[in-house]
């Protein structure tokens, strides 16, 4: 069988095109797939490209490897895509997005799904995502499309509402990796652990969560959890091992909503009208929420990075721990056949019954020589359906103001978002938005400044 071409947009994203392609060079049916990375920035570019030169020495992969800084060549006969890129950086636009709603009044924690900056971010990305499948289309129209850009819901839906002809899956880690984290606040092997899990991204709960018994059965772990809980010896960590993100937000609803939802504390934190409110800082205190978290997140980062590049240059190999990403379990599944269930984000084509037909759902999907199949799920519980319309409502307006270039549905969308209406006014609402507007100038599409 030939090898894949496997074509990584947004390569300077070093520490992720390693997690995936060190999962890719461990398969053997794509130990000679062709990488061909893709960033605008050659200085990143050339980092990545080290690094995945040395991975590929320490894999025995025979694959080549070409760099571009051009999307179209990179994409030229690719049979899979991988997205990974932050439309304006951590600076200016991630800054840009938290100091001028801290200005305004809005206090946030990870502002990248939901919220104004969700919104700042998505009118920043989806343009550069439809150039993305205007090329596919002409270069490579049977690849795969892997998005891992956030706001995943918002990208994605806007992929398939302007490119339905294109493959393409919204992918996480947050379903896997919350299993894992609950598993050890459990002190119990995430391999015991089965579930079934639905909704939107960032917002999906685990409708089943069972432990395998010494009798071979299983049973639910959601008694366990609460005791735990009650008792003290859960939460251990965040999902991200962050010290400054203790999961207590997630328990407490658990608590109050009896599943659980596969996002951090610090994201839905920021979901939801309950806990982040001018003045209370009580509210910050006990829940433990990590205001400001992912501007921090983003300085720490870099200084890692920096020493990680050192490291890897000087290293003859690097060892490699399999990631909890999905891409190469997809990738071998679609290139072979072997058949992997994933959970991925796709249109809701009557898979959740009780959610908005069209909209962008995460639901589990068998992945084979066939392609992505999600499954049909039914009806959620009608509470947690309904919190998911929340973040739903957010989400229709953003992508219906890009298709439309309607100036007017963005507002409507900071109007409707949960934690922007608890805390502003209708009049405070447009102030912010107009000037985040303005902040972002050319980053954002020209119709926003008419």
């Amino acid at each position: 069988m030939s090898a894949p071409k496997i074509a990584f947009i947004g390569a300077g994203s070093t520490i992720f095109v390693k997690n995936i392609l060190g999962d890719v060079f461990q398969r053997p049916a794509l130990k000679a797939a062709h990488i061909a990375l893709m960033d605008i920035d050659p200085v990143r570019l050339e980092e990545s490209h080290i690094v995945v030169r040395k991975l590929m020495e320490s894999t025995g992969a025979t694959g080549n490897i070409t760099c571009h800084t051009g999307q179209r060549e990179a994409l030229n006969g690719a049979d899979f895509v991988v997205v990974a890129f932050q439309i304006g950086g951590y600076q200016p636009c991630t800054v840009t997005d938290f100091e001028i709603c801290k200005r305004h009044g809005l206090e946030q924690t990870i502002a990248d799904t939901l919220g104004p900056g969700g919104i700042m971010r998505a009118l920043r990305t989806i343009p550069h995502l439809w150039r993305i499948c205007e090329d596919m289309t002409e270069l490579c129209p049977e690849a795969t499309l892997l998005n891992y850009v956030n706001p995943m819901a918002m990208n994605t839906w806007a992929i398939y509402a302007r490119y339905p002809h294109i493959k393409q899956i919204g992918l996480c880690h947050s379903v896997q990796g919350t299993a894992e984290e609950l598993a050890r606040d459990l002190d119990i092997d995430p391999a015991d652990l089965r579930y079934r899990c639905a909704g939107i991204n960032h917002m999906a709960f685990y409708l089943s969560l069972e432990k395998k018994t010494a009798q071979g059965d299983y049973t639910s772990v959601y008694p366990d959890l609460l005791e735990a809980y009650a008792q003290g010896r859960a939460p251990k960590a965040s999902m991200h091992g962050n010290p400054r993100c203790p999961n207590i937000v997630r328990y407490e609803m658990f608590k109050k909503l009896g599943h659980f939802v596969t996002e951090s504390s610090e994201h839905f934190a920021e979901y939801t009208p309950w806990f982040i409110k001018p003045g209370r800082q009580d509210l910050i205190d006990r829940y433990q929420i990590p205001l400001d978290e992912y501007p921090k997140r983003c300085v720490e980062q870099l200084d890692n990075w920096h020493k990680d590049l050192a490291a890897y240059q000087q290293a003859e190999r690097i060892d490699i721990s399999p990631s909890r990403e999905y891409a190469s379990a997809i990738m071998n599944a679609i290139w072979t056949g072997t058949p992997e269930v994933i959970y991925g984000n796709v249109r809701n084509d009557g898979l959740i019954d009780n959610l908005p037909e069209g909209c962008c759902v995460e639901v589990p999907c068998l992945v084979d020589a066939n392609g992505i199949q999600p499954t049909h799920i039914g009806r959620l519980p009608a509470h947690l359906a309904a919190l998911m319309q929340t973040n739903i409502n957010v989400q229709t307006l953003v992508t219906q103001a890009v298709l439309n270039e309607n100036k007017n549905d963005v507002y409507y969308a900071a109007l409707l978002d949960p934690h922007t209406a608890a805390v502003l006014s209708i009049d405070e609402i447009y102030a912010l938005t107009d000037d985040l507007i303005a902040a972002h100038g050319d980053w954002l599409p020209d119709w926003l400044h008419s």
